[in-house]
């Protein structure tokens, strides 16, 4: 019996990107097939501007990218509605609550899931801090909101840039059995930046930079 790999959920196609006299990608085609993967580099090897390329906040140079068959270039906001991403040094939300925030998200994910919020709330022991605007959270308590967030948004494509940045040890643990869980999920997929792969997660693909 013959077993057919699972189909991608993102397919990468001739992409190119250049900073200003600085050429990051030339012609990079990859695909990402549900669960756990990872882009893998040192500093500055561009691991953060594909995800932002991936997301869709940032335009390629040249290239198309496409989730379960909508493209970027031609959908741009269907695309955007399948990928949840969020770059960890954003001031946006700042003068949001933590509350209001991740309140906001069922407006952009149609698949968003309040009871997945509510365990991921008490997983990462958020709940003191919900009241708080963002600007006044700590980087690992902010780390937790985003990393809530990635979770409960639902998205066919959840991209997570150094997902274990600024953690205390309990956080840590329960985000790498969340990974655990999720590696096996036959239809999402996760995209994890890092300098390594994250411990006794499988991994479906790794990308290095």
């Amino acid at each position: 019996m013959s077993h057919s790999a699972p189909t991608a959920v993102l397919q990468a196609s001739g992409l190119c990107f250049s900073w200003p006299g600085r050429p990051l990608f030339k012609d990079l085609s990859f695909s990402i097939p549900p669960g756990v993967n990872l882009v893998r580099g040192d500093d500055g090897s561009g691991k953060s501007t594909l995800l932002a390329l991936l997301a869709g906040d940032l335009s390629a140079q040249g290239g198309t990218l496409s989730v379960n068959g909508v493209r970027l270039d031609e959908q741009h906001d269907a695309y955007r509605h399948q990928v949840f991403w969020i770059d960890p040094q954003t001031e946006a939300h700042d003068a949001l609550s933590a509350a209001g925030y991740l309140e906001s998200l069922s407006h952009h994910y149609p698949r968003f899931s309040t009871q997945a919020l509510a365990e991921l709330v008490e997983g990462f022991a958020l709940e003191p801090h919900l009241g708080k605007p963002m600007y006044m959270l700590s980087a690992g308590s902010k780390r937790k909101v985003w990393l809530s967030a990635a979770f409960a948004a639902g998205t066919p494509l959840t991209l997570i840039e150094k997902p274990f940045a600024a953690l205390d040890a309990p956080s840590n643990r329960f985000l790498l059995e969340l990974l655990r869980n999720v590696a096996s999920h036959p239809s999402r997929a996760w995209l994890l930046a890092d300098y390594e792969a994250p411990d006794g997660v499988p991994l479906t693909s790794v990308i290095d930079l």
